[in-house]
């Protein structure tokens, strides 16, 4: 296999990855954040190293707003 098939491959293995998480954001949101939740809390833990809880805090999904009576889902209400 020569190294341009091998890059070729490396793209669209890339494309598809990032294609499904945009179509799971939009069509499951909430499955994404609990997904994302169960994903970052054993980062978070006590005792992990810094760069492991750095790791986790970017993988947590964001906090709800208690106050914004939203749905919860894309925040894009208007």
């Amino acid at each position: 296999m020569g190294a341009s098939l091998l890059l070729q491959y490396i793209v669209i293995a890339l494309a598809v990855i990032v294609s499904a998480w945009v179509v799971a954001k939009k069509q499951f949101p909430g499955g994404v954040r609990r997904l994302r939740t169960a994903l970052a809390i054993p980062l978070l833990r006590e005792g992990k190293p810094a760069w492991l809880r750095a790791l986790g805090r970017k993988v947590a999904p964001e906090t709800k707003n208690a106050g914004s009576g939203g749905c919860g889902g894309c925040n894009k209400c208007g």
